[in-house]
């Protein structure tokens, strides 16, 4: 039936290459959903550990404390930012998204192995600044697992149900944190805020893994995605090889770019004209025109992500600033032992 109905709709050969989805509108459309319904259930996951934090830190009253309140999308802003959201993801196109997601990989692996692995900081920068890679990375792998599906659609709306209650799910959990907590984590009442109150700390490890696993798949089926444009191994190898140079280079430039210390805000937005702009100069080279054309796209997709999201990042920042002066404090005070030791 469903076939039925499609094979009325008008045909698209006259639109320019660049302008056609990998696949038809609804599947893209239902993979676009997926991978926004993934990034509203980050986001508000996030505001929760961060506003759990800053609730267990008792420091309500220092001037560096951001109000994680203010930006919340509600109402028809919200929406219209989700349905945006979607509408880029489902454009993009699978080949641009894999790039996207090894990109970030590379970067995320090299960024945990410079700071440490229990730099808490580092991981709540790079959880908030995964939000579009995370949409990228779930859209191309349903298109690698469903590819050749009979039914094709109806899976993916499956997800996309699903998807959508995780999100409204989270969503809800945010709302009553923000308004409810205080009081109920006060009067020892409501069974969510006692366990946030008890467990809240194990919220960021489990998004860590979550995304780990979102992430390992999704590298899969990212380099099996961007082999199957290539007809001969030295075909791929003339596009592996610029590829792997530009992305060793952006990510040693964006290490050194950190020493510098730069506002959380500008230093992520810095991040990102640096990495979409490299991958835009190598598409010109060694891509097509629908590659630079998806590149150009995804510079929306990551402002749109991050622009709402400033707020985490002045967050995470001013977390880590307390880290970052509280080492310094600790190693002042060996100092000052070893010299009364040493008088």
């Amino acid at each position: 039936m469903f076939s039925f109905l499609t094979s009325w709709l008008p045909s698209f050969s006259f639109l320019p290459g660049w302008f056609i989805l990998d696949t038809n509108p609804l599947n893209s459309f239902l993979q676009g959903l997926v991978g926004a319904c993934g990034i509203s259930v980050l986001c508000s996951l996030m505001r929760v550990h961060l506003f759990l934090q800053k609730e267990s830190d008792k420091d309500e009253s220092s001037p560096k404390s951001p109000g994680l309140q203010r930006r919340m999308a509600r109402g028809l802003t919200g929406t219209l930012h989700f349905a945006l959201v979607t509408g880029i993801l489902a454009v993009v196109g699978s080949r641009v998204a894999s790039l996207v997601v090894l990109e970030f990989c590379l970067r995320g692996v090299s960024g945990w192995i410079s700071s440490g692995p229990e730099s808490l900081p580092f991981l709540q920068k790079l959880l908030i600044q995964s939000q579009f890679s995370l949409g990228c990375a779930l859209s191309c792998s349903l298109h690698f697992l469903h590819d050749g599906a009979s039914q094709r659609w109806l899976c993916l709306a499956l997800a996309a149900a699903l998807g959508w209650f995780l999100a409204r799910q989270a969503s809800s959990l945010l709302r009553h944190v923000f308004a409810l907590y205080r009081l109920h984590s006060s009067q020892r009442y409501c069974g969510i805020c006692i366990a946030l109150l008890t467990s809240g700390r194990l919220v960021l490890p489990a998004l860590c893994r979550a995304m780990v696993i979102t992430f390992s798949v999704a590298v899969l089926a990212s380099v099996s995605i961007i082999n199957r444009h290539f007809l001969s191994a030295t075909e791929a190898l003339r596009f592996w090889t610029p590829l792997t140079i530009c992305y060793t280079l952006l990510v040693v430039y964006m290490q050194a770019e950190e020493e510098h210390r730069l506002p959380a805000s500008q230093a992520a937005l810095n991040a990102v004209v640096v990495r979409l702009g490299g991958l835009l100069v190598l598409m010109l080279t060694v891509g097509r025109w629908a590659d630079v054309i998806h590149i150009v796209i995804c510079f929306l997709g990551e402002a749109s992500c991050l622009i709402p999201t400033l707020d985490l990042l002045d967050a995470a920042a001013c977390r880590e600033e307390d880290d970052y002066e509280e080492r310094l404090k600790v190693q002042r005070q060996r100092r000052r032992t070893e010299r009364e030791h040493q008088s």
